[in-house]
């Protein structure tokens, strides 16, 4: 297993990238609770950022891919609006052990890029 982040570092409502091993992923802590997902559009496979750390439109009740301003639910990655309408963004199977957020190392790498 591998060790993230400390859940308790990342506030409620916000977001934040990470990279494991060149692989950019991004968490979103929503109501306490947290969705990890790789940091890549479905539509043209680019970050989905606006600034660091800024993965939620301005409501903070969606993800937006900063690149044609598609729009994901943070619970399933699913979009909803943008030229990726109907695809999801790729989750990230991961635990809460001892208040880290972890990852199966094999888990992360069997991703298709």
């Amino acid at each position: 297993m591998i060790n993230l982040i400390k859940s308790s570092e990342i506030p409620n409502d916000t977001s934040k990238g990470l990279k494991y091993k060149k692989i950019s992923l991004f968490i979103v802590k929503k109501n306490e609770e947290v969705f990890l997902y790789l940091n890549r559009c479905p539509h043209l496979g680019t970050p989905l950022e606006w600034n660091e750390n800024e993965f939620l439109d301005s409501d903070k009740t969606l993800i937006r891919c900063a690149t044609h301003g598609a729009l994901f639910q943070i619970n399933n990655g699913k979009c909803l609006v943008g030229p990726c309408q109907g695809k999801h963004l790729q989750s990230i199977p991961f635990e809460i052990k001892n208040g880290e957020i972890t990852i199966q190392e094999q888990e992360l790498f069997s991703i298709t890029f």
